[in-house]
């Protein structure tokens, strides 16, 4: 992305601290998220501060031709145990995401106005879910599942979550395998946990994001 900052009513990205802070405090509202993420900006809020919005020096990206899914994972996904669906649950989806724990970080970034926000994103047709669902629970078991926002000809990754081993790793599959549909060959991350890392998640500068 070249003049990150042209139009937009952020600072220049390259103004962030070396940290990845660029700013604080402003709203959530849909047109300021789309300026965001249009500009290669997110939010990142905590609980009492000001909206904290983040363009960092390094940033997390999935390149689908570096991809190296397991054998061991290829095989699993032959089972026919789970259903993956496409944007039938965003709500149930972006909640469970809030509600896990995360060993690489503490507390939520996923705050209620953030959750409010992202459902507009979605009844507006930029934020995306994808679930995995247990075939034959009684009421769709949920396993797993992630958002995300999509802009600008950029799939931006915001969360996922499992509560059977794998479950959002198949989320993570089945949304590769729709964007390579549509002509994608890269999705941004954000930043690389432990997950994307090991299918080749990395990180690149923000001069070639």
């Amino acid at each position: 992305m070249s003049d990150l900052n042209e139009g937009s009513r952020f600072p220049d990205p390259n103004s962030a601290a070396p940290d990845g802070l660029l700013c604080y405090g402003g709203d959530l509202k849909p047109d300021t998220l789309l300026d965001a993420y249009s500009h290669g900006i997110f939010p990142w809020p905590r609980e009492g501060l000001p909206i904290l919005w983040f363009s960092p020096p390094v940033r997390g990206v999935i390149d689908f031709d570096e991809l190296h899914w397991s054998r061991r994972f290829l095989r699993e996904l032959k089972k026919d145990q789970f259903e993956i669906t496409f944007n039938r649950d965003f709500a149930s989806v972006i909640e469970g995401c809030a509600s896990a724990p995360r060993s690489y970080d503490s507390g939520t970034w996923i705050l209620p106005e953030m959750i409010t926000a992202y459902k507009r994103l979605h009844e507006l047709g930029y934020a995306h879910s994808v679930e995995c669902w247990v075939k034959g629970a009684v009421g769709k078991e949920l396993a797993g599942g992630l958002y995300g926002v999509y802009i600008a000809g950029v799939f931006s990754a915001e969360s996922m979550f499992y509560r059977i081993s794998n479950a959002s790793k198949r989320c993570l599959y089945a949304l590769i395998e729709e964007l390579k549909k549509s002509g994608l060959t890269w999705m941004d991350i954000q930043m690389v946990t432990p997950i994307s890392k090991s299918i080749g998640g990395k990180y690149i500068r923000r001069e070639e994001f």
